[in-house]
């Protein structure tokens, strides 16, 4: 029988009649539909005004924060009640 190759050789058939584009193929004014606003927020969070980087966008951020630490504290408030309740025998 001999050495045969385990991998064909032959190109396989195309299966969809649609080709890719390259990147270089695009236009330059297509690849990009708007401002770069990662410098300008990048100086925002870089700036040294004490506050933490989850907070330094002011009101969004800080409803955003204190809406998360309510539902945690009301969460886990709620999980301990409830595990008080079930470790409670019934009455009968």
């Amino acid at each position: 029988q001999g050495l045969k190759p385990i991998v064909s050789t032959e190109s396989p058939t195309q299966i969809f009649g649609t080709t890719t584009k390259l990147a270089s193929d695009l236009p330059a004014t297509d690849s990009f539909l708007g401002k770069n606003k990662v410098p300008d927020v990048q100086k925002l969070f870089q700036k040294a005004d004490g506050l933490p980087v989850h907070l330094k966008r002011g009101v969004p951020d800080k409803l955003l924060y204190r809406t998360t630490m309510a539902l945690t504290i009301g969460g886990t408030i709620y999980c301990l009640v409830a595990l008080y309740m079930a470790s409670q025998p019934r009455n009968q």
